[in-house]
């Protein structure tokens, strides 16, 4: 499926008009529940003090995590752009799009190019996730004619090759399972960039699994780098590290 936006240009990170929902809901609600259980027990279950702990830290995770669904991924994703280089005329495809917050981000800096958006819309992976909501955001930021969304596996692209000058991922290759259905997305995305095209991953698991798929389709100046603090979704075991390559030129 695809459609057509048509919106004004804009700057800057989110402006409280677009509404990007939280990543993987159920992880926050879980992060909540164990802080309130944890509080609840401490008066009940022998000495209070490591009830009180496992619940501060839960709370803390509580917090890291709505930091880096809400604020820091916009913060990481507006560095990264910005070493893309962008020039303005480039072509970009966000794999997983979502309700739109770096296919917008990215459609602010191309304002002679344009951008197309896939997803398969799961709620699981972001509260509220329809093409509709990616639509509304935007329009909200307003950007001009240079928008597309279409549902799809973001393994099995319908676009040709050599269509796209930069290819961009923000924290949806994780969420496939299957390690050869990873593989594909790699893949695929590096056939339908052109030569000496930019790929940039942002996730929280698999890095070093996407580097060396990148490494394999031929992909050169390969980059690994964690994104840092702002990028921990509740702890250090689920932070946000960037991968980042460019297409072989022949």
């Amino acid at each position: 499926m695809r459609r057509d936006l048509t919106i004004s240009p804009s700057s800057g990170s989110p402006t409280g008009r677009e509404h990007y929902g939280v990543d993987a809901p159920m992880v926050p609600l879980s992060f909540a529940a164990a802080t309130v259980v944890f509080l609840a027990l401490a008066p009940f279950v022998g000495l209070a003090w490591p009830w009180l702990t496992l619940a501060a830290a839960s709370a803390l995770q509580l917090a890291l995590y709505l930091h880096a669904s809400l604020r820091g991924k916009f913060r990481i994703w507006e560095r990264l752009l910005d070493d893309a280089d962008l020039t303005g005329d480039e072509r970009v495809l966000d794999l997983g799009c979502g309700r739109g917050a770096v296919t917008v981000a990215a459609a602010r800096r191309v304002p002679r190019g344009a951008v197309d958006g896939v997803d398969l819309w799961r709620s699981v992976d972001q509260s509220g996730n329809d093409e509709e909501a990616a639509r509304a955001n935007a329009v909200a930021v307003g950007v001009s004619d240079r928008v597309q969304l279409h549902t799809g596996d973001v393994g099995d692209l319908s676009f040709a090759d050599n269509t796209f000058d930069v290819v961009v991922s923000s924290l949806v290759i994780h969420n496939i399972h299957d390690q050869a259905h990873r593989a594909s997305v790699i893949s695929e995305g590096l056939r339908v960039l052109k030569p000496g095209g930019r790929f940039v991953i942002a996730d929280i698991d698999h890095a070093r699994e996407y580097a060396a798929a990148l490494r394999s389709g031929g992909a050169t100046e390969v980059q690994v780098t964690r994104l840092g603090l702002r990028g921990w979704f509740g702890n250090p075991w689920f932070r946000m590290t960037s991968v980042r390559a460019r297409s072989a030129t022949s």
